[in-house]
């Protein structure tokens, strides 16, 4: 891999907390500067398409983030999502030929002191460089495929089904 494309969508990992009763916002992507102080050793673009917390995604959004996929000239797609429709949005990406899409997220905010973002991002550029054509999902250390994996909002984490 030479090249990546990141296409930001918003979620925990680019939470910004104000108060201590949750009041949160959006921020800006933090992946871009989270590879740059890691000094990958390939090229990056960061394409942000949505500002949203993955619980108010919807159909449309889905279709912006496919578009996005779409247009982009290189192979290797890194999506950062909100982990709660993360598995929904990575269905919605099925069949675009000619590419390795992973998505990755964060149980907690990039900013947060012990953030699994770093890891999961990491894992997820690891994944995407390795996987065939297709569409992944980076979370918890592991790799899965979206048709057999769903969120355990219980257990906070992410495990295989079927």
């Amino acid at each position: 891999m030479q090249h990546l494309t990141v296409i930001t969508t918003g979620g925990t990992i680019d939470k910004v907390y104000f108060d201590a009763k949750s009041d949160y916002q959006i921020g800006a992507p933090q992946i871009g500067e989270i590879l740059a102080q890691l000094g990958v050793a390939f090229e990056f673009e960061v394409i942000p398409v949505l500002r949203k917390d993955s619980l108010e995604m919807n159909e449309s959004d889905r279709k912006a983030i496919r578009a996005a996929v779409e247009q982009q000239a290189h192979r290797h797609v890194l999506i950062t999502h909100g982990t709660d429709t993360m598995v929904e949005t990575a269905r919605a990406l099925a069949g675009i030929p000619g590419k390795t899409i992973v998505l990755t997220g964060a149980l907690n905010p990039a900013r947060f002191q012990g953030s699994d973002a770093v890891f999961n991002i990491g894992c997820a550029v690891g994944a995407v460089q390795s996987l065939g054509e297709g569409v992944w999902i980076a979370m918890n250390g592991r790799i899965w495929d979206p048709e057999r994996v769903r969120k355990n909002r219980a257990a906070n984490r992410f495990e295989q089904v079927g």
